[in-house]
């Protein structure tokens, strides 16, 4: 089972359509979602974006933050779809997420476990505490 946060907190997973793996994407057809690793490059899907419905990607750890720079390249490119960060991200990273393009993060029962809701809806607030709108203002 898994777990999905977006700012409210722990939210049911109302995703039922599956995932195709990006290796596994057929050359001339576009499925409605799909699953990037954190090690890809989003370009070779830059002609799909506007079909595509759902973007996952993957964190195979918490210290891998290439996924991050994937949701930031794919929102400039872009992809106005639903884009879920997915594995080893925890809460001290929600805003992060929530930032580089993210609208939601999965995790699994065992994370969520170790931190639970409060600790994510305690990092909810994450546009208010923008350093750098701090700096300017």
């Amino acid at each position: 089972m898994s777990v999905i946060i977006t700012d409210t907190g722990f939210v049911p997973d109302t995703w039922n359509r599956g995932f195709t793996d990006l290796a596994d994407l057929p050359a001339n057809d576009t499925p409605c979602c799909i699953d990037i690793p954190s090690d890809a490059d989003p370009a070779g899907i830059a002609n799909r974006l506007s079909k595509i419905e759902m973007i996952r990607v993957d964190f195979p750890s918490s210290a891998d933050g290439r996924g991050f720079s994937i949701a930031r390249r794919l929102r400039l490119m872009g992809f106005n779809g639903r884009l879920r960060a997915r594995g080893h991200v925890i809460a001290d990273q929600y805003a992060m997420a929530r930032r580089s393009g993210f609208d939601e993060v999965e995790i699994d029962d065992d994370l969520a476990a170790r931190q639970p809701e409060d600790q994510w809806l305690a990092r909810a607030d994450w546009a208010a505490h923008n350093y750098q709108a701090r700096l300017r203002g």
